[in-house]
């Protein structure tokens, strides 16, 4: 591993073609937004207390661990599949299951619950859009415009609510589509953006660059031969390297780890070949 010198830049993996790119995509939430911030508490209490009233319902302290592996293993993936495993695993315990789509619409009614201040705040002025994304993200969506490369935006999250959260940020324009989660969510995922854009474009793999804050993304991108840079983002402070989240990232691949896009220059110079 190399640590560019003061550019809190790690480099987990130096194998990948450099100076190619012509295509990015990006995750959102926890990527550019920290709108969402949370959501994962928000998701946990909800399976906690579905799974504790079950009739083989283990001690509350299991399903705190149970619950908490079931979000980690997941992240980045649409918000149905995670909802579907809650559905499964209430099953499994003899419960009355609701509908994926049920646990969903709970999900969705709390965490907007939790979150809709922050999207007024900037709505209204109240508070600048830049203090509610990831330090740097606009920095780095103009500086991969500078080199011509085409941005695509890529969530789990919804697909409306995405497009409304990236227009109240103001990054809408960055993007030439913004992907989200459907209502046939069977037609949508995040690896089948990324295999469309290289067959439409016909490009090899190194020609793709990949951000995420998720295993799913930064494995999809990984797999696809992009190079993947890991945004091991802390949401809540928004400084600093999450531990939990590098720790995911590199597992899941990731070529690149950074804290947030604060070495956006840094980072574009090392992704072309360009770095001192």
């Amino acid at each position: 591993m190399t640590i560019l010198t003061d550019q809190h830049i790690e480099i987990i993996k130096d194998k990948k073609k450099r100076g190619q790119i012509r295509f990015a995509i990006f995750d959102f939430d926890g990527t550019i937004s920290t709108f969402r911030e949370g959501w994962q508490d928000v998701m946990h209490t909800l399976m906690v207390e579905h799974l504790r009233d079950t009739p083989q319902a283990e001690a509350e302290d299991a399903l705190a661990v149970i619950a908490r592996e079931a979000i980690d293993s997941s992240t980045g993936i649409q918000t149905i599949y995670q909802m579907i495993a809650l559905r499964e695993m209430v099953l499994a315990r003899g419960g009355d299951a609701r509908e994926a789509v049920e646990y969903k619409a709970i999900f969705s009614e709390r965490l907007m619950a939790r979150i809709e201040h922050r999207l007024e705040a900037v709505r209204s002025g109240e508070v600048d859009a830049t203090e509610l994304m990831v330090p740097g993200a606009i920095n780095i969506l103009e500086g991969l415009k500078t080199r011509g490369v085409r941005c695509f935006l890529a969530s789990g999250t919804d697909q409306n609510y995405v497009k409304i959260e990236a227009g109240i940020l103001g990054v809408s324009g960055y993007f030439e589509e913004i992907y989200g989660a459907l209502e046939n969510f069977q037609s949508y995922s995040k690896r089948m953006v990324i295999e469309r854009i290289i067959s439409e474009n016909h490009l090899h793999g190194s020609e793709l660059v990949g951000f995420g804050d998720g295993f799913v993304e930064i494995e999809d991108v990984n797999r696809a031969g992009g190079i993947a840079v890991g945004v091991a983002s802390d949401e809540l402070t928004r400084s600093g390297v999450n531990q939990w989240k590098r720790e995911r990232l590199i597992a899941a691949g990731a070529d690149v780890i950074i804290p947030d896009f604060q070495s956006s220059c840094a980072l574009i110079d090392w992704l072309w070949n360009e770095s001192k």
